[in-house]
């Protein structure tokens, strides 16, 4: 990979309709999912570029478990050596489902048979020669020769012990139901947690993994606000809510809002198109299933006749054929899991691809996260000088733009040395090449003589300390933030080293001192105390290499004063490079650079500079000279005044800080009183789509006629192999086979319009609430942000993760699970119609199972409301680590704060490790109830045929239809943990959309400013920010500004 390319390419793609016209289409316009992706002249290589990336990368089923270690592979093993187990099992259980139901089918036959054979023994009992019929075939006519040997005596007495006999064989076959259901709920559940937990680390690993090779990459500001949570829409919506302020002062919310939703309609199609694909899919599943048993039956009915075959009975047949279409069944129930992994594999591209980038050979990041560089020389103590030497350097974004043009300038060792200039002349620059975030393109720089490629990346940056003129604080305490430019700093350190930044008293005033949190990006602090903590942390270190970037250009002359004098004595036996833009703060440096577009125009110190009359230094001195407003004489004299009042305010300012995270969590987003139940008010939400939710529902309502159907016609199968003419037996066999095929091909057609329509309304209903989050999130006040709780990262990941758990639910999955619920409810219904007595011994798992699933589902919404909390912490801190990442490199704090992601990711396998095993034993149930409500139901169906209250042709259609009821619940019960999930994030979305700003920003009530002039009152205004109740900011303040005045506020800094 070329070190100029930024991390990310990204492509402007187009909305498929952005035009008026296309604006107006409605949602029944199901044409618009199936059409091409448009793109402009600007975009005209898009398909290919993106062709070329998905041939280059696919990520295989294998190739998802490419993180495990040795725990997880062993877990792995584990599993699958379980799985291999209720594998065994299922096999055993089809074997004896064959077994068994063959033998309450001979029986019939035999029972049938017989009293046939009894009549024509009546008849022909007196014939010493049996006629036999012209179309009997050889089986029929060697049975029917036997049976003319005995008279009708002998055929009772053989009749008699026939119940006995299969009393006996069916409870035999009914025990090993029961052993084999006890072994199948042990592997399974085994096998659940097995594979579950090495899933889980594996995936905590990949987290981390990704976390770092994103804080490995070179930082650019092309790409740093490009690695956002998801995709174009979730970078507008972290860079929307990382700067609200700045949209809200100038009206943006309603063109930011439209950009998000014109992001959005861009992944509708695609989730259309990708769920009418699976629905085609597994379709041609249930297809295929269909005439497996259609094939099967009749292949078999046709070696039944075939005299060469004559050991062949149904029993025989049903194992075979049950064989293959359990294995088809599997792929049919695996639908859901099986989009999951095919969506995995997809998301996993572009994971995997940031994680290999980061181990290019040509980013030299890498280094800086490992222990074992040795070839580079370690550093000690730097005591020489730093040396420019004819360094030219352009941005690997603007390779035609040169920033800096043969520099070449020396910084003594221990001296301040000065770089000024105009906006553009590279300043800055040196900065960032001097700590190593670009390479020159030519030219050396070098530290005591030597070039700083000999040295550690790591190394050079822990001994140089920086302060910009934008100071980046983390969203924790005072202690934390000044720790981050040295981990293993003592108390006495950190405390001395905000001594030295003029900021421990200030600090020791706060209610709980260090331990008082800042706010995100230090939001909570004034530019005077962020930048004097910011000097403590770069202080703390002990650094010899002093970088001051405009460090005072953004303050208040007060604040200015404040912090260079802070600034002054840090410089003291340091090598300091100072860029600065107020001249008056580098008068007292040992040499000055001026610099400009072509390189050093003038250097010396600020005397001699100042004597070259009409040189660009003292041009530039003396036109700030000019600017100049306020009495530096009055200034140095009230500075004691000035500092002593500052403390003092600084307490009832900020008295509350401390408590601002209990604060946001007693006063969250208003918890709504829910009316209706989640779920309804999802339809509400989903009601544009009524058509194809209508057509979806009505489709899922024939698709529940499947079980049912199937096991009429099974059973009636079964019943035709009674007959005692093969011919017959083939000719009615064929006929059901071919209705089984019909029967097959309107299922098909049916899930793939149940798939089409639901993921249409899925589509759009996620595009909804992310839309109307994204609108409920600008409406609130600007009080709601300041919050830990709801940081620009809290809400990006709320967004991102939260929409993506309804998606599970509302989408293809909820068809799956309404056809499952209609499936069960048409099974009962007619096993209720056929046999009361077996369909309640089906009811008792049933409900055992649907509690299950219960626990199941509101388990899970517990889990995901706890892991949404951790994750919440964790996108919070990526998103604040990735955008300050310069701050972060310039700390050399990669490993800590990856250590940090590493913990918070661990704690989700803390939180989820006791509910998965209650989860395994729960998948285990779904698993067993099957084989074990079979063996249940023939031994309760042997004794109601021992008491003639049941036709044994009832038994074999009767436990059809317990089994698609059992199994469409068991389908239900293991998307439990989604539906869960799905729940949880619902109620999170809800409770926002059911907060009431105290602030609408979107609000449109109030009189409308007409021919407005511009005079403006504050008449006895009180303020306080609702973080910090108790401080009064504004007390009685009385200001009146005329139409076209302007006036100016000023005072000290609070």
């Amino acid at each position: 990979m070329n070190d100029k390319e930024p991390l990310l390419t990204t492509y402007n793609k187009l909305p498929i309709d952005t035009d008026s016209d296309n604006e107006n289409k409605s949602a029944s316009d199901w044409r618009q999912y199936f059409s091409r992706q448009k793109t402009d002249t600007k975009n005209k290589n898009f398909d290919d570029e993106i062709k070329h990336t998905t041939e280059e990368i696919h990520v295989s089923l294998f190739q998802l478990f490419r993180f495990a270690d040795c725990i997880d592979l062993v877990l792995i093993i584990i599993g699958l050596c379980f799985m291999l187990g209720s594998v065994v099992c299922a096999l055993a259980n089809v074997i004896l489902f064959g077994r068994i139901t063959g033998l309450f089918a001979t029986t019939s036959f035999a029972v049938d048979c017989g009293n046939q054979y009894e009549n024509s023994v009546f008849t022909i009992i007196n014939n010493t020669v049996c006629p036999f019929g012209i179309d009997l075939n050889p089986l029929n006519y060697d049975r029917l020769h036997k049976l003319c040997h005995y008279d009708n005596k002998t055929i009772l007495t053989t009749l008699a012990p026939l119940t006995p006999l299969f009393h006996e064989n069916v409870m035999h076959l009914v025990y090993l139901f029961f052993g084999f259901s006890i072994l199948t709920f042990l592997c399974t559940s085994l096998e659940y947690f097995c594979c579950t937990i090495a899933a889980k680390r594996q995936t905590s690993r990949m987290s981390v993994l990704l976390f770092r090779s994103l804080i490995q990459r070179v930082v650019t500001k092309q790409t740093e606000d490009q690695l956002t949570s998801y995709s174009k829409a979730g970078q507008i919506a972290q860079e929307v809510f990382s700067s609200l302020r700045t949209v809200l002062s100038f009206n943006g919310s309603k063109s930011q809002q439209k950009q998000y939703e014109k992001e959005l309609k861009l992944n509708e199609w695609c989730t259309v198109r990708k769920d009418a694909a699976f629905g085609a899919f597994f379709g041609w599943l249930f297809f295929i299933n269909f005439l497996v048993y259609s094939i099967g039956f009749t292949f078999g009915s046709i070696l039944m006749s075939d005299g060469n075959h004559r050991t062949l009975t149904i029993g025989d047949i049903l194992v075979v054929v049950n064989m293959f279409a359990q294995a088809l069944g599997f792929l049919n129930g695996i639908g859901p899991f099986f989009q999951s992994i095919a969506e995995a594999q997809g998301a996993a591209v572009s994971v995997f691809r940031l994680i290999d980038e980061a181990h290019d050979e040509n980013i030299n990041e890498t280094e800086i996260l490992q222990e074992n560089i040795s070839d580079e020389k370690s550093i000690s103590t730097i005591n020489g000088d730093i040396q420019f030497d004819n360094v030219t350097f352009s941005y690997p974004s603007r390779e035609n733009a040169t920033a800096l043009n043969n520099l070449k300038f020396i910084a003594r060792a221990n001296q301040t040395t000065a770089l000024v200039g105009s906006s553009g002349c590279g300043k800055s620059t040196c900065v960032s090449l001097l700590l190593r975030y670009y390479e020159p393109s030519s030219g050396r720089i070098m530290i005591d003589g030597q070039s700083i490629t000999h040295y550690k990346i790591k190394q050079l940056r822990q001994n140089t300390g920086v302060v910009s003129q934008e100071p980046i604080l983390f969203g924790i305490s005072i202690y934390e933030n000044i720790r981050f430019g040295k981990m293993n700093a003592t108390r006495a350190e950190i405390e001395q080293a905000a001594e030295q930044a003029n900021a421990h008293n200030f600090i020791m005033k706060l209610p709980n001192k260090y331990e008082t949190l800042v706010g995100e990006r230090g939001i909570q602090l004034s530019g005077g105390e962020k930048q004097r903590i910011a000097l403590a942390r770069a202080l703390v270190k002990q650094p010899t290499i002093l970088l001051l970037d405009e460090a005072t250009s953004a303050l208040d002359n007060v604040s200015e004063r404040i912090v260079q004098e802070a600034l002054d004595r840090a410089c003291k036996n340091r090598t300091t490079i100072v860029i600065a833009h107020r001249l008056t703060t580098i008068q007292n440096a040992d040499y000055i650079y001026v610099l400009d577009k072509e390189g050093v125009i003038e250097e010396g110190t600020h005397e001699t500079l100042m004597a070259k009359e009409g040189g660009k230094y003292q041009t530039m001195v003396k036109m700030q000279q000019a600017e100049k407003t306020i009495d530096t004489q009055d200034g140095l004299m009230n500075m004691a005044k000035v500092v002593a009042e500052d403390e003092e305010q600084i307490l009832e300012r900020i008295r509350l800080l401390s408590e601002s995270e209990e604060i946001g969590k007693n006063q969250r987003a208003l918890i709504s009183t829910r009316k209706q139940f989640v779920f309804v008010r999802l339809l509400k939400m989903n009601s544009p789509e009524w058509m194809f939710i209508f057509i979806g529902c009505l489709v899922c309502l024939l698709g529940g006629l499947r079980g049912p159907m199937f096991s009429i016609l099974f059973a009636k199968i079964i019943n035709e192999f009674n007959d005692c003419k093969y011919n017959d037996i083939r000719y009615r066999v064929l006929i059901t086979s071919g209705l089984l095929i019909v029967i097959g091909a309107v299922f098909m057609i049916l899930r793939f319009f149940q798939f089409m329509t639901f993921g249409i309304a899925g589509a759009k209903l996620v595009s909804r609430i992310r839309s109307k989050a994204f609108a409920c999130f600008l409406r609130q006040e600007v009080a709601y942000f300041d919050r830990p709780e709801n940081s620009s990262g809290a809400i990006c990941n709320q967004l991102s993760s939260n929409a993506a758990a309804i998606e599970d639910m509302a989408g293809t999955r909820l068809g799956v699970i309404c056809e499952s619920l209609s499936m069960s409810a048409f099974g009962f219904l007619l096993g209720l119609f056929y046999n009361w007595q077996l369909t309640l011994i089906i009811a008792i798992p049933f409900f055992i199972m649907l509690i299950a699933v219960v626990i199941d589902i509101r388990l899970s919404s517990w889990l995901k409301t706890q892991a949404d909390l951790i994750y919440s912490q964790a996108s919070t801190l990526a998103v604040e680590v990735i955008t300050n990442m310069r701050t972060v490199k310039q700390l050399s704090m990669e490993n800590e704060v990856l250590q940090q992601y590493s913990n918070m990711i661990d704690q989700i396998l803390i939180v989820f490790w006791r509910p998965e095993a209650l989860f395994a034993m729960v998948y285990g149930l779904y698993w067993t109830m099957s084989p074990l409500t079979l063996g249940l139901l023939y031994w309760r169906a042997l004794i109601l045929v021992e008491k003639n209250e049941l036709d044994m042709s009832d038994v074999v259609m009767i436990s059809a239809f317990g089994m698609f009821a059992l199994e469409a619940l068991k389908i239900v019960g293991m998307l439990g943990k989604r539906i869960g999930a799905s729940f949880a994030a619902a109620h999170a979305f809800f409770d926002l959309f059911d907060r009431i700003p105290t602030i609408d920003n979107g609000s449109n009530k109030g009189q409308e400013l007409t021919n407005f002039s511009g005079e403006t009152e504050f008449n006895q205004v009180k303020f306080m920010y609702p973080t910090r109740p108790a401080v009064l900011v504004l007390n009685k303040l009385q200001l009146s500004i005329k139409s076209g005045q302007r006036i100016a506020l000023v005072g000290m800094f609070k």
